[in-house]
């Protein structure tokens, strides 16, 4: 694929986060690919909501400026600075043992990027390009499942119906003799449950005496909630991240008394347990192949242009959003 160099590289194009809620698709100079590199023309890439609203905002806090930096990040917090990780495109040249292959790469939104050729990890076969732009999602998923120890027969409850949320309840749904309800504010994240398989409950109406809570709403009354339904000796996962936010949390009352445990999840660390055995790349290739089910395509809320993406952005950025998966789609290029 050598001869299509010339011809492929020159520019491309980027979304940056200029300043607090500020973006905008800027010219990128682009090379060809080296040796053990390949150039990859983006088709579809998503916007990972939680984390990359608090990027846009301006709301990740000094002290994790250099924890919080994404594969193929440029720029700097808090802005100028190039951020995402959910990329689905195919190589368009360079080193490749498949050319045309459909590859996942965890890079910010760009129409087209030359990365080394371990970056990217072709989709797995009956997996649609559309959905596998979810595969950073599910990771966290996969990740927060082995860190909660979930296991077969839980009553497992699941505070905020999101995407990770979403995605952690379908797993823990998967295993045997599981009971697991999925709890958000918004009634019509029932049908979303519906379709993954699992119960669903507004807080109000949630049961109580779990052996396993998982927080992913990313606010103080749903972590709240969630120390409220768990039982005895019960542990309590937090996935959520909240910037420079610092909710306050109900650690008197019975949370002693009930020798409750709060341990957090992050995806940038293996669980100590399986870092012998797994690498990030083996987990990402598992996420992928987890993807193959269409019932996930339900997490999807919307799909707009690339182009589209300065003004979309500020949009579901917003605090209290009901959006779930917004999915970009990229123009064929044209050379």
């Amino acid at each position: 694929m050598a001869s299509t160099s010339n011809r492929l590289s020159g520019q491309a194009r980027a979304f940056w986060v200029t300043g607090p809620e500020q973006g905008e698709i800027r010219p990128e100079p682009l090379g060809p690919p080296g040796c053990g590199e390949v150039m990859v023309e983006t088709d579809f890439s998503a916007i990972s909501r939680g984390t990359e609203a608090l990027v846009y905002r301006g709301e990740v806090p000094e002290s994790e400026w250099d924890r919080m930096r994404a594969p193929f990040q440029q720029g700097d917090f808090p802005a100028p600075v190039k951020y995402g990780y959910a990329c689905v495109g195919r190589v368009i040249d360079g080193d490749a043992e498949t050319p045309g292959q459909a590859v996942f790469c965890l890079h910010p939104h760009q129409d087209r990027f030359v990365v080394p050729s371990s970056a990217v990890l072709p989709l797995p076969p009956g997996l649609p390009p559309e959905r596998a732009v979810l595969a950073a999602n599910m990771e966290t998923a996969l990740n927060a499942l082995w860190d909660s120890r979930a296991s077969a027969g839980d009553r497992i409850a699941v505070v905020g119906a999101g995407v990770v949320g979403a995605l952690t309840a379908w797993l823990a749904g998967r295993m045997p003799g599981t009971e697991v309800t999925l709890i958000d504010r918004l009634p019509q994240r029932q049908a979303l449950a519906a379709a993954l398989g699992v119960a669903f409950a507004l807080p109000e109406e949630a049961p109580g005496e779990q052996d396993l809570v998982v927080h992913a709403s990313a606010s103080e009354a749903g972590l709240n909630g969630a120390l409220a339904l768990a039982g005895t000796e019960a542990r309590i996962l937090e996935l959520s991240w909240y910037g420079s936010q610092r909710p306050a949390v109900a650690l008197g009352q019975a949370f002693h008394a009930r020798r409750l445990q709060l341990i957090s999840s992050q995806v940038g660390r293996l669980p100590v347990e399986r870092r012998e055995r797994w690498s990030h790349r083996r987990r990402l290739s598992k996420a992928l192949e987890l993807l193959i089910d269409p019932a996930l395509d339900t997490l999807f809320s919307g799909e707009s242009a690339f182009d589209e993406l300065p003004d979309r952005m500020r949009e579901l950025s917003r605090p209290g959003s009901d959006a779930l998966c917004h999915r970009l789609r990229y123009p064929p290029a044209t050379h």
